[in-house]
């Protein structure tokens, strides 16, 4: 969810009283930026919990009085005190004023007895940081396996309790190193990890996932918490996708190794083989596929779009006729951003099966850029994760209403073959590999 950026000049907060030498001395490692310069909150402003989404509804003029409300109530509790950023437990949580998708994020924080608090990600809550301690009074809540999970996940969900309690005593600086690659959260606590590649949940409808981008927030509960050494990293897809790709790889075998096309069927000609990619010829396109019939099995891949590019991927293809129709469904490979798209029915976007469900939109990279996809086939379920985020999790065999009211007679299939569905456009794949299930 993006929602407009605030321009500095809405904060108002007052300079602290610090000397720009102590600004200076903020230095961030190699590849991070400092957000906090240890001498103001020049890049900040103000706002609570609060729905992203009702913020971004608002017109130009309700937002702008919304932000200065809230940034004027931080400024009754957040200061700078020798280089730390100080709240008292009280007011507005401190917002970025940027808005961030993929990164590395460092931060150090003091806390006291009490105290309850913790790190908003795309203005979403959160990575949970409280008192630990049974005197603290919230052991039932979870207090006791310590700080850094993902409290706001629902009860039982991976992340939402941290592995290890990685929590110094009180009086003592913690040290947080927080990586997010789309809804994909990992946590290291005082160089412990303590959450591993969880999914957030969106806190605001458990029904979509996590935000696209968003601001970061400092939360703000029940006692003063210090914080310092404020530094982010932007990760760029690359390095995105091949983290994604290290996620429990065992059982994967390559089947397009960047080289030949051996071991596929259908019309090859159709396709090239360009700098280890395996792409669709302008103009051309049909269905080729990997000649190993499959049950349920776990498929990924990345995938590149020219401008207004369409393909698609066939999932349990009987090796003739039109996927989406035969096969038990087509996977939609599409640039959703080209205007000439723009009023499609939703189930033609991509992530979708085609004509039967509808993905979520707004998590492909921008155009010329490699994304990265898993697709899980289960009986008659499939799950696809664009980037890290899953954007459609259906169960086919529920489905009785499709598009244009085209029935899909394949959609129930049990096995096939897995491919592309090239229509006519340049569009890219590689890195492809398949891990058959139980």
């Amino acid at each position: 969810m993006r929602f407009p950026m605030i321009l500095p000049i809405l904060l108002g907060f007052a300079p602290m009283v610090l000397s720009e030498a102590r600004a200076a001395d903020v230095k961030p490692p190699e590849g991070f930026t400092a957000i906090f310069n240890g001498a103001n909150l020049d890049g900040w402003h103000g706002m609570p919990h609060f729905d992203p989404r009702a913020l971004a509804k608002m017109t130009e003029e309700e937002r702008t009085a919304q932000i200065a409300k809230w940034t004027a109530e931080a400024k009754e509790h957040w200061s700078v005190q020798d280089g730390d950023l100080v709240n008292d437990g009280h007011g507005a949580y401190l917002t970025t004023d940027k808005e961030y998708g993929d990164i590395e994020f460092l931060i150090d924080y003091k806390t006291v007895a009490l105290a309850d608090s913790g790190i908003y990600l795309r203005a979403n809550p959160q990575v949970q940081i409280w008192d630990y301690t049974k005197e603290g009074g919230k052991h039932n809540l979870g207090a006791d396996k310590g700080s850094g999970g993902l409290w706001n996940n629902s009860p039982g969900a991976p992340g939402k309790d941290p592995f290890v309690l990685a929590d110094k005593p009180f009086g003592e600086w913690n040290s947080l190193r927080i990586i997010q690659i789309g809804a994909r959260t990992t946590v290291y606590l005082n160089g412990k990890l303590v959450v591993e590649n969880a999914t957030m949940e969106n806190y605001f409808d458990r029904k979509s996932p996590l935000f696209a981008r968003g601001p970061i927030q400092l939360q703000t509960h029940g006692g003063e918490i210090r914080w310092k050494n404020i530094f982010v990293r932007e990760i760029p897809p690359s390095e995105a996708n091949k983290t994604l790709a290290s996620i429990d790889p065992k059982g994967f075998e390559t089947i397009f190794d960047g080289k030949s096309t051996a071991g596929w069927k259908g019309p090859i000609d159709e396709y090239e083989i360009v700098d280890g990619s395996l792409r669709c010829k302008k103009g051309k396109g049909g269905t080729i596929y990997y000649d190993k019939d499959l049950t349920d099995f776990v498929v990924r891949l990345e995938f590149k779009l020219p401008p207004g590019g369409n393909n698609g991927l066939a999932i349990r293809y009987p090796g003739q006729g039109d996927t989406a129709y035969a096969g038990m469904c087509e996977l939609q490979i599409l640039d959703d951003t080209a205007a000439k798209y723009s009023k499609l029915d939703p189930r033609q976007y991509c992530g979708s099966a085609y004509g039967q469900v509808a993905a979520k939109r707004g998590y492909l990279r921008p155009v010329g850029e490699w994304n990265y996809e898993e697709v899980t086939v289960k009986g008659p379920k499939i799950k696809v994760e664009l980037n890290g985020t899953v954007i459609l999790d259906a169960d086919l065999s529920t489905v009785h209403d499709f598009m244009a009211e085209s029935p899909h007679p394949g959609k129930d299939r049990t096995s096939g073959f897995f491919g592309f569905a090239g229509h006519t456009d340049p569009v890219e794949f590689r890195n492809v590999a398949i891990k058959p299930l139980p």
